[in-house]
């Protein structure tokens, strides 16, 4: 056991490194190639070698690090080296084949003078891209280091573990449970990207309550995230660590490549949890071959945890109607509430059950009520999905306009609050001040309470406003989804106000992979089905596969789509 018992997420790395030096901690996955398993002492001795390789290029306790690197096995050392080091860490996108390399580095620039980054570690090959982001003007970043380069260098028979132990644990003598552990980006466009700070006591608290909620234990993690967003870092890296769970991580471009790697590796190491974003059940149930699956076995999943955006009834049902034959229960089909601020979980279905789904008359939602309807073929209304019931340490309440707290059944905006809230925006107490109430979180998003449970229905700053209604762009995307000629999952709403009718009128763009000469014949057909729901859709633009812009989170970015949209089309 470490003498220093202080709270610190350290301490819980090195337990596991005491009392179960052999047992797997991280199993790396990279298509067409064996997989890398990371023990708790390997990755340990691996992470105390970079730790010493930080310190010697000048990375001191407190610094920021950025971590920017594409799927590697040397990763998760050096994430947890730079961190026992004291070093404030951060994980950052990496280069896709879409993003320009000068919107890349702008980004990263945009995030250096929000966040005070000072150092950058990357990959060499990304050296000639981000070298003019060092010494930019109002820029704290100092250099960039390039830590794979030295790996081959490590020899553990060079280390003093008992020395190298003992520093640490007179390291952390001066460090706190309050203290920043690490910065979690929120979701956006890069350069405007929010530093989430959350300290070590936020982390752990966290970890306690919500693996409560999910009945963590005996269990194996796989996920195909990206480490820059919270779901990936924080559900399905930081607290399996933290407990000592292992985790299993494919690269997220073989993902998008290959979507039934997801599937296999459930399959292949009888996992037993995933968290997926809503858009991705789609991608599994559309873009996997039946013959891929066959020979699968899924019957060791006891929940796959659908998050980060509003969670839809056909999500559940595609990947249900696909998988059930090799093992997918209906109760895995579970759901949560999650962001940055609050660490990551809010709210989460009870295992063993399936996220609740209720049918509400849609003109009613529109206008703050909700009125349960009686689900048959026939009937017509929103299938809202539950996010579950209230984790341990958080309390949530909806509010009106005025803050004034209203009962079940009634919509209104989301407040949180929570033993494992954020300790602000770094550098940007402006931007706190506006989200942060008497320790209550603003969060952006309209939703509502039934039998305990919270529904979450969108975001406020996307409910397109007709003529004084309220139309929520969630409900327009599903409805065109289904319509055959547009690829599911690639449809997005907003509301574009016109001065002459002096209201906002409807836009949908979708992607389709149609040909151009029938894609006035799909519009008519969008037109009119939106029509027969009572969506009066102003303008249809139809756009090929991949043109809708992502959030750094994966989330389709309604705010740039609408920018590029209105600038082509006017």
């Amino acid at each position: 056991m470490t003498k220093n018992q202080k709270d610190l997420i350290w301490n819980k790395w090195l337990d596991h490194f005491y009392n179960k030096p052999d047992d797997e901690a991280i199993i790396h996955i990279t298509f067409d190639e064996e997989p890398y398993i990371w023990t708790y002492r390997s990755l340990i001795m691996s992470a105390l070698h970079f730790m010493t390789l930080l310190k010697n290029k000048g990375v001191k306790q407190g610094d920021v690090c950025g971590l920017v690197f594409q799927h590697n096995i040397y990763f998760y050392p050096l994430y947890l080296g730079a961190s026992m080091l004291g070093a404030v860490t951060t994980v950052l996108a990496y280069k896709n084949s879409r993003l320009h390399p000068d919107k890349f580095r702008a980004g990263l620039e945009g995030i250096a003078k929000r966040s005070g980054l000072d150092w950058v570690l990357t990959e060499q090959e990304l050296s000639e891209m981000l070298m003019p982001a060092v010494g930019l003007n109002g820029s704290t970043i100092k250099g960039l280091i390039f830590p794979l380069n030295f790996t081959e260098e490590f020899d553990d028979k060079k280390i003093n573990i008992d020395k190298e132990l003992e520093g640490l644990q007179n390291l952390w003598l001066n460090v706190q449970a309050d203290d920043i552990f690490l910065l979690q980006h929120s979701s956006g466009t890069t350069g405007l990207q929010k530093g989430v700070s959350l300290s070590h006591k936020a982390i752990l608290q966290h970890a306690e309550n919500y693996s409560e909620a999910i009945l963590l234990g005996d269990d194996k993690i796989v996920s195909w995230l990206p480490l820059y967003h919270d779901m990936g870092l924080i559900a399905a890296f930081t607290i399996p660590l933290i407990k000592g769970v292992t985790t299993i991580q494919i690269d997220p471009f073989d993902w998008v490549t290959e979507p039934v790697m997801l599937m296999q590796t459930i399959s292949q190491f009888n996992a037993t949890l995933a968290w997926l974003p809503n858009f991705s059940y789609y991608v599994l149930a559309d873009k996997v071959h039946r013959d891929d699956v066959k020979d699968l076995n899924l019957s060791s999943l006891r929940m796959l945890i659908n998050c980060s955006e509003p969670v839809t009834h056909e999500a559940h049902e595609k990947i249900y109607q696909k998988y059930k034959d090799v093992g997918l229960r209906r109760e895995c089909l579970t759901a949560c509430y999650a962001m940055a601020e609050t660490t990551y979980a809010i709210t989460q279905t009870k295992p063993g059950e399936q996220a609740m789904e209720i049918l509400t008359d849609q003109e009613k939602l529109a206008k703050g009520e909700v009125e349960i309807l009686h689900r048959t073929p026939e009937a017509k209304g929103r299938v809202c999905v539950s996010s579950g019931m209230v984790i341990k340490g958080c309390q949530v309440k909806i509010v009106t306009e005025a803050n004034e707290e209203l009962p079940d059944c009634k919509v209104g905006d989301i407040m949180v609050s929570s033993v494992s809230l954020f300790n602000g925006y770094k550098n940007n107490p402006e931007q706190t001040s506006k989200v942060l109430n008497d320790n209550w979180f603003k969060t952006g998003d309209f939703g509502f309470f039934y039998q305990n449970e919270l529904f979450v229905i969108g975001r406020k700053k996307d409910i397109i406003i007709v003529a004084g209604k309220n139309i929520y762009p969630e409900d327009i995307e599903i409805i065109v989804g289904k319509i055959e000629g547009v690829i599911p999952g690639r449809v997005m709403a907003f509301g574009n106000f016109e001065d002459k009718i002096g209201t906002e009128q409807i836009h949908v763009i979708v992607e389709s992979h149609l040909p151009e000469n029938e894609h006035a014949e799909l519009s008519k057909t969008i037109i009119k089905k939106a029509a027969g729901e009572s969506f009066f859709i102003h303008k249809v633009v139809i756009k090929p596969s991949r043109w809708l812009v992502k959030s750094s989170s994966g989330k389709l970015s309604r705010s740039e789509n609408k920018i590029r949209t209105l600038q082509q089309n006017t």
